[in-house]
């Protein structure tokens, strides 16, 4: 759990930055640092309450029956896997566009007051957070009461991921986010079919989706439950050895759809405009025209 917290963490956190960066580097470019105690109020405001659904989904639910419990945590699940598809597919779209809307939101809101500042920072944060909040309640029910594993993995990430923001906004490192966001979308879809499947076997234990004790294969003969690399295979991809036909054929059927159309070219732009780099496209007191690539 471990390393699939950290990617997800990173992931989130990441995008979450490039906002905070973006709005950020407007405001001191265009002389307007009056308006960033407002993005930060929003920005701040969206973290409490994103952690505050956290708790309340991972803690909230531990009194209730335990096939209530799995009906929620297997909902939680594929709601998650569900966001975090669509999170990858319009990174995929928006990653060179981001940065003007952005700029242009924020343009309006400084017309509007304080108020509509302070909601461009809070939105721009808050849908990370919202996604963020239900993964990892997701993946803290798949690794089990009493595991630490998945709180760690989100705070490397998520820390990883305001220290690249940091110096990303300083200059300091150049990222190809196309490609970044290409490689980690492919992880996170790997570990989204993971967290689908155990989603299923909830369902299934909570009596809400048949098939629990038909088997696709069970290989716990050869790949022990309690070995060192069955927790490696169920940290980074949610792997059980002994795996339901219902679980199986939703893992197969996601990858499959899913991977494809990922990994499908985008239509070439009309007026295509060169590749730039991470740091050039936000740091817009360097680079004011940049978009992210």
């Amino acid at each position: 759990m471990l390393v699939s917290n950290a990617l997800i963490g990173l992931r989130e956190g990441l995008e979450a930055a490039l906002v905070v960066v973006i709005l950020v580097a407007f405001l001191v470019k265009t002389d307007r640092r009056w308006a960033l105690r407002y993005v930060w109020l929003g920005v701040v405001t969206a973290v409490v309450l994103s952690a505050g659904l956290a708790a309340l989904l991972t803690f909230g639910t531990r009194q209730l029956s335990f096939e209530t419990q799995e009906l929620i945590g297997g909902s939680a699940s594929i709601l998650a896997v569900a966001f975090v598809t669509a999170m990858v597919f319009w990174m995929k779209s928006a990653a060179r566009t981001i940065s003007g809307e952005l700029k242009g939101r924020l343009d309006k809101a400084l017309d509007l007051g304080p108020l509509a500042v302070a909601l461009v920072g809070f939105l721009g944060v808050g849908r990370e957070g919202l996604e963020t909040a239900i993964f990892f309640y997701a993946t803290t029910e798949a690794a089990g009461a009493g595991e630490s594993q998945p709180l760690i993995g989100w705070l490397i990430g998520l820390a990883a991921a305001i220290g690249l923001g940091w110096l990303i906004y300083r200059g300091a490192i150049q990222i190809n986010l196309g490609r970044f966001f290409k490689w980690t979308g492919i992880a996170l879809i790997l570990v989204a079919a993971g967290i689908l499947a155990y989603g299923i076997h909830d369902l299934q234990e909570a009596q809400f989706l048949p098939g629990l004790n038909t088997l696709a294969f069970d290989v716990s003969g050869t790949i022990r439950p309690d070995s060192w690399y069955a927790t490696l295979l169920k940290g980074i991809f949610n792997f059980t050895p002994a795996t339901t036909v219902l679980q199986a054929v939703a893992w197969v059927v996601y990858v499959t759809v899913v991977l494809t159309l990922f990994l499908r070219p985008s239509k070439a732009p009309s007026a295509p405009k060169p590749a730039t780099t991470a740091a050039a496209s936000l740091a817009t007191n360097q680079n004011p025209s940049g978009e992210p690539g």
